[in-house]
C-alpha cells in the first residue's frame, strides 16, 4: 500500500514539473515576441532569414506562402499617395524606354499617326525593400494600383489606348533593393504637325513626347534607361506605312516652362519620307498626258474647228478633274505645295493651247471670207462670160463676143479658125485665180507652225527643272515645336 502511494506521488511530481517548465518555456517565448514588435529593428522578415534566430517556420512552408507574408509585410502602412523621397526632399528618377512593335499609319487629313509601344517606365521606391530567397519578385498588375506609380502622360496624344485583352496587359517587377520595373502596352494616336510645301517630295518628324503631368522637375526626374540612342527600339518588321519609309528616329530632353512650374518632357521624332510612287502613277502621268494631248491639236487643220474644240475643252476639264482629286486626299493648307505648282503650270498649257486655237480660229474666219470673196467673184465672172458658140447665118460664129469666119474651101470636113482665139488664155487666167484662193484657204497657219516647237520646248524645260529642284533637294525636316 505504501509503495503504491509513493509510486502516484512520484508520477505526479513528474507531471507537475513537466508543466511547469512548459508554462517557463511558453512566458520566454511571449517575452521575446513582445521584445520584438517594440524593438523597430526586428522584422519578422528579419525573424525569418536572419543567422542568429531560428525561423519559426515549417521547414514544409512553400516560397508561395513566404512572399505571401513578405508583400502583406511591405503593403502594410503603405502610403501610395506619396513619392518615393518625399521626406527626405530627394528627386523621384524615373527611367525610362520604349519599343514600338508597330508604327503606323499616318494620317495626311488629320495630322496624326498611330504607334502601338510597349512603354516601360522603372523607379527606386525605399519602403518596398526587401529580404528573400529570391532578387526579384514578378507580381500581378493588380499590385500596381497599391503602389505609388508616376502619373505620366503623352502631350501630344489625341488618344491612348492600355489593352485590357485577355487581362491588362501589364507587367509589374520588383527587386530587393526596392527598385521596381512596370511595364504596359499602349496604342497611342499622337499629333504629327506637318508641313506640306513639298508634297509629295516632303519629308516629317513626328514627335512622341510624354513626361509627368503634375510632378515638376525638382519632384519627379525622367532620364532614357539605356541612353537618348538605344532606349527607343522600333521592331524589324513594325512599319505599317504605305505611303511613307521609316527613316529612323532620334530621342531627347526638353525642359517645359509654365505658369505651375517647370517639367521634363521626354521626346522621340520619328523620322518620315514620303514614297512618291503612288502619285506618279494617279497624278504625274494623267497630267503629262493631257498636255500632250493639248498639243495633238496644233496638228489639225485649223478649218477642223469641232475637233480642235473638242480637244481644248476636253484636255481642260481633264486638269480640273485632276487637280480636284488631288486635293482631297491633303488637309486644306493656306499655302501652295509643289504639286499644286506642278498641276497649275500644266493646266496652263493645256489652257494655252485652248486660247492659241481661238486665236488661230479668228483669223481663219477672216482669211476664209476675203478669199471665198475673190473665189465668188471669179466665179460670178467665168459665168458671166462662158466660152460661147453662136453659129450664124454667114458661116460666122460668136465667140465670147467676137465674131469669127469659118472658112471651108476645100475640104469641107475640116474646119478652121480664122483668126487667133484669145479668150482661152483669159479663162485659164480665171480659173488659176480659182486655184489661188483654195490654196491660201488651206494653207497652215504660222501660229500652228510657231506653237509646235515652242509648246513642246517649254514643258520640256519645265519639267527637267521641276524634277530636278525637288528630287535631288537634300531632306529638310521642319518642326516649329522643337527646342531653339
Amino acid at each position: 500500500m505504501l509503495c503504491s502511494l509513493s509510486r502516484v506521488s512520484n508520477v505526479f511530481g513528474a507531471g507537475l514539473s513537466f508543466l511547469l517548465a512548459m508554462a517557463i518555456l511558453i512566458s520566454q517565448s511571449g517575452c521575446r515576441a513582445q521584445n520584438c514588435e517594440q524593438n523597430s529593428n526586428c522584422g519578422l522578415t528579419r525573424d525569418l532569414f536572419s543567422h542568429k534566430l531560428e525561423p519559426p517556420v515549417d521547414e514544409n512552408r512553400d516560397n508561395s506562402t513566404i512572399f505571401t507574408v513578405i508583400l502583406d509585410r511591405l503593403l502594410d502602412g503603405y502610403d501610395n499617395r506619396l513619392r518615393p523621397g518625399l521626406g527626405a526632399d530627394t528627386v523621384t528618377e524615373v527611367e525610362t524606354d520604349i519599343y514600338v512593335t508597330s508604327f503606323g499609319p499616318v494620317s495626311d487629313t488629320d495630322m496624326e499617326y498611330t504607334i502601338d509601344v510597349f512603354f516601360r517606365q522603372s523607379w527606386s521606391d525605399e519602403r518596398l525593400k526587401f529580404v528573400g530567397p529570391i532578387k526579384t519578385l514578378p507580381l500581378n498588375n493588380l499590385l500596381a494600383s497599391k503602389i505609388w506609380t508616376p502619373d505620366t502622360f503623352f502631350h501630344n496624344g489625341k488618344k491612348s489606348v492600355a489593352h485590357n485583352m485577355t487581362t491588362p496587359n501589364k507587367l509589374l517587377r520588383l527587386r530587393d533593393n526596392g527598385t521596381l520595373l512596370y511595364t504596359m502596352r499602349l496604342t497611342i494616336h499622337a499629333e504629327c504637325p506637318m508641313q506640306l510645301e513639298d508634297f509629295p517630295m516632303d519629308v516629317h518628324a513626328c514627335p512622341l513626347k510624354f513626361g509627368s503631368y503634375a510632378y515638376t522637375k525638382s519632384e519627379v526626374s525622367y532620364v532614357w534607361m539605356n541612353g537618348k540612342e538605344r532606349s527607343v527600339e522600333v521592331a524589324k518588321d513594325g512599319s505599317r506605312l504605305n505611303q511613307y519609309d521609316l527613316m529612323g528616329h532620334e530621342a531627347d530632353t526638353q525642359l517645359i516652362k509654365s505658369s505651375t512650374g517647370d517639367y521634363v518632357v521626354m521626346t522621340t521624332h520619328f523620322h518620315l519620307k514620303r514614297k512618291i510612287g503612288y502619285f506618279v502613277i494617279q497624278t504625274y502621268l494623267p497630267c503629262i498626258m493631257t498636255v500632250i494631248l493639248s498639243q495633238v491639236s496644233f496638228w489639225l487643220n485649223r478649218e477642223s474647228v469641232p475637233a480642235r474644240t473638242v480637244f481644248g475643252v476636253t484636255t481642260v476639264l481633264t486638269m480640273t478633274t485632276l487637280s480636284i482629286s488631288a486635293r482631297n486626299s491633303l488637309p486644306k493648307v493656306a499655302y501652295a505645295t509643289a504639286m499644286d505648282w506642278f498641276m497649275a503650270v500644266c493646266y496652263a498649257f493645256v489652257f494655252s493651247a485652248l486660247i492659241e486655237f481661238a486665236a488661230v480660229n479668228y483669223f481663219t474666219k477672216r482669211s476664209w471670207a476675203w478669199d471665198g470673196k475673190k473665189a465668188m467673184q471669179a466665179q460670178e465672172y467665168k459665168r458671166k462670160e462662158p466660152v460661147a458658140l453662136s453659129k450664124k447665118a454667114n458661116n460666122t460664129y460668136n465667140i465670147v463676143g467676137t465674131t469669127y469666119t469659118l472658112n471651108i474651101a476645100k475640104d469641107p470636113g475640116l474646119a478652121t479658125i480664122a483668126k487667133s482665139a484669145a479668150a482661152p488664155a483669159k479663162v485659164a487666167r480665171v480659173e488659176e485665180k480659182v486655184l489661188e484662193c483654195k490654196k491660201t484657204y488651206n494653207s497652215v497657219s504660222k501660229v500652228d507652225k510657231l506653237s509646235r516647237i515652242v509648246f513642246p520646248v517649254l514643258f520640256f524645260i519645265f519639267n527637267l527643272v521641276y524634277w530636278a529642284t525637288y528630287v535631288n533637294r537634300e531632306p529638310v525636316i521642319k518642326d516649329a515645336n522643337r527646342p531653339h
